[in-house]
C-alpha cells in the first residue's frame, strides 16, 4: 500500500525578506518610532550645544542671505517683511535638504543593523525623513512666534495651504530617499550627487527672490515647468501662509497657485511611488553590496 502526503497548505507563508514596502512601515510604526527616538537622542550626544544647533544653522543661514540680498542688493527695501520671507522659504528647503540628504545615506550608514536582521528598510529613510521634520519643528514655532508679534491673523486656507506644503515636502523627500538611498548602496556616487542637487535647490524656488524675477526673464513653458516644481509650489504656500498674512498690500501670488500645488503634491506621489518601485527592485542587493 502506498501513502501519500497531502502538499502543505503555504498560502499563509511568504518569502523571507519580503514585505509589503512603506504599508509594512506603517504596521510596524512603533519600530519607526524606535528609530526616530534613537536618532534624535543621539544627533548631539557629547555636544555641548545639544538642540541648540537646530537654530544655529538656520539663523546662520538666514543671516548671511539677508546681510547678502536684503541688505546689500536692498531687497528689505522692496519686499514687505522680507526677513520673514525669506526665513519662511528657508525652514522649507532645509527640511527638504536635511530629509533627502539624510535619507539617501541612511541605509549605508545602518549597514550593520540591515546585515544581522530584517526589518522593512524603507524604515531608514522614512526615519530620517521624521528626524528632519523633528528638527523643522522649533525652527517653524520660532517662525510662527515671529508673524505673532507682527500681526499674523491667518485664515483656513492660509494654514491648508501649510499643511499642504509640508506634505508635498515630506511625500518629495521619502520618494527621493529611497530613490537615491537604494542606489547609493551599491554606488557611492549617488550620494555626492544628492549634495549637487541640494545645493541648487534652494536657487530654483523661490527662497530668496520673488517669483515675479523669474517670469519677467524666462519663457512661458520654462515658468509652467518651474511651478510645476514640488519645492516652488511648497516655498509658496509657506510664504502664503506665514509671510503674506503679516503684511499690508496684497499677496502677489502666482497664478493658478491653488492649482499648481496639487499637481506638485501629485508630482511628489508619484515621485514616492518609483522610489519605492526602485527600492524593492534593488532591495535583494542590500546585504550582499553593504
Amino acid at each position: 500500500m502506498t501513502n501519500t502526503v497531502a502538499p502543505a497548505d503555504t498560502r499563509d507563508f511568504v518569502r523571507p525578506g519580503r514585505g509589503a514596502g512603506l504599508i509594512d512601515v506603517v504596521r510596524r510604526r512603533y519600530l519607526l518610532a524606535l528609530l526616530v527616538r534613537k536618532e534624535v537622542r543621539v544627533r548631539y550626544r557629547g555636544s555641548a550645544l545639544g538642540w541648540l544647533w537646530s537654530y544655529v544653522k538656520p539663523v546662520t543661514q538666514f543671516l548671511v542671505f539677508f546681510l547678502a540680498l536684503g541688505v546689500f542688493l536692498r531687497l528689505n527695501s522692496t519686499i514687505e517683511n522680507y526677513p520673514i520671507y525669506l526665513f519662511s522659504g528657508l525652514i522649507t528647503i532645509n527640511l527638504f535638504s536635511e530629509a533627502f540628504s539624510n535619507g539617501t545615506r541612511s541605509l549605508v550608514d545602518n549597514a550593520a543593523l540591515i546585515k544581522k536582521i530584517y526589518l522593512p528598510r524603507e524604515m531608514f529613510p522614512v526615519a530620517s525623513t521624521f528626524v528632519a521634520f523633528v528638527n523643522f519643528l522649533p525652527q517653524a514655532v520660532v517662525l510662527l512666534f515671529v508673524c505673532l508679534l507682527v500681526g499674523w491673523r491667518p485664515s483656513v486656507p492660509d494654514v491648508l495651504g501649510i499643511l499642504l506644503g509640508m506634505a508635498i515636502i515630506l511625500a518629495f523627500a521619502i520618494g527621493l530617499s529611497m530613490l537615491f538611498g537604494s542606489v547609493n548602496v551599491s554606488f557611492r556616487d549617488a550620494q555626492n550627487f544628492v549634495e549637487l542637487i541640494i545645493l541648487v535647490a534652494t536657487w530654483i524656488s523661490p527662497v530668496l527672490y520673488q517669483w515675479t524675477m523669474v517670469r519677467d526673464i524666462v519663457p512661458e513653458w520654462v515658468m509652467v515647468l518651474y511651478q510645476l516644481n514640488p519645492l516652488t509650489a511648497a516655498v509658496e504656500l509657506f510664504h502664503a501662509g506665514f509671510w503674506a498674512p503679516t503684511t499690508n498690500n496684497a499677496f502677489d501670488a502666482p497664478p493658478n497657485l491653488t492649482e499648481y500645488s496639487l499637481a506638485a503634491f501629485g508630482i511628489a506621489a508619484v515621485t514616492l511611488l518609483l522610489g519605492q518601485f526602485v527600492f524593492r527592485r534593488l532591495e535583494s542587493r542590500f546585504a550582499q553590496d553593504l
